[in-house]
């Protein structure tokens, strides 16, 4: 007999919030050994399509991994 959704939502509330982020870590480690297989959305499709001829039309506007990691870490703190 398979799980229920009403026994998954209660086990769920049961998992430590580390538990909860370990979970989260090993879905998107599944879904990313599989990329083809997760849907995108049209819209998603057209914003990507979009930023990719803006950052091709200039160069320079994007930002490298760096400068993102550092404006991430003062908004927030780490």
């Amino acid at each position: 007999m398979g799980v229920t959704m009403d026994s998954t939502a209660a086990s769920l509330s049961d998992l430590s919030s580390s538990e909860k982020l370990q979970l989260v870590e090993d879905l998107w480690d599944d879904l990313a050994a599989t990329p083809s297989e997760v849907p995108i959305y049209k819209w998603q499709e057209e914003e990507l399509a979009r930023r990719k001829a803006n950052l091709m039309s200039n160069p320079g506007s994007g930002l490298s991994w760096d400068e993102v990691k550092r404006k991430v870490r003062s908004r927030h703190g780490r």
